[in-house]
């Protein structure tokens, strides 16, 4: 299947109710200014902030926003990148992850309400799956599949690929799937929050 085509209007709202199912507070939204206009309604002044690189971040300006610094919030990921010294620096990588709110997104959802996400270094993984009390996913609808298995093959077949070029071309030494995490459901009883926001355009890969 084709795996860079928005999804229908009856595919993201069959997603959307798989992933309420599934404890997850999904919404929709039609373009990226509206998603970036959701992160700060959901975001209070004073919050401790951590994100992921995510192309889809910076396509809907959050990051660009984090830059501004008039957002109000405690941004550990910039932090982190102004402290040079390494062990300094891992450090607060790992303090990090106690962060109020982590925002990311994800290489794949699939309709039946399953969220894929890989990583190279692991370092996001645990604030999506306990320590964060609060997950914002800003998802482009082309990135929803019909089911798990699809999801997966997406992101080994598609993803994967772009993000190894996108890598070699910045000069580092590509992109590898070292960890790969399904996120099956959120559940209600450990009282977090999993915001997922659809944007109705193609972001990230």
């Amino acid at each position: 299947m084709k795996y860079d085509l928005l999804a229908s209007k009856e595919s993201v709202k069959k997603t959307m109710a798989a992933l309420a199912e599934r404890g997850h507070m999904p919404q929709f939204v039609e373009t990226p200014a509206e998603a970036l206009a959701k992160i700060k309604e959901l975001i209070p002044a004073g919050a401790s902030v951590m994100n992921g690189s995510s192309r889809t971040l910076e396509e809907i300006g959050l990051v660009d926003y984090l830059k501004e610094g008039a957002h109000g919030w405690n941004n550990l990921h910039e932090r982190i990148l102004s402290e040079k010294d390494p062990a300094k620096q891992a450090e607060l990588r790992k303090q990090s992850v106690l962060s109020d709110f982590y925002l990311g997104s994800a290489h794949a959802v699939a309709e039946t309400g399953e969220i894929v996400i890989a990583s190279n270094s692991g370092s996001q993984l645990p604030h999506l799956v306990f320590t964060s009390p609060n997950l914002i996913h800003v998802i482009g609808t082309q990135k929803i599949t019909p089911d798990l298995d699809t999801a997966i093959s997406r992101l080994q077949e598609y993803a994967l690929p772009l993000e190894d070029a996108r890598m070699k071309s910045a000069g580092m030494g590509g992109s590898f799937i070292s960890k790969m995490l399904v996120i099956n459901k959120e559940q209600k009883f450990m009282g977090r929050k999993s915001h997922i926001i659809f944007v109705n355009v193609k972001l990230g890969f």
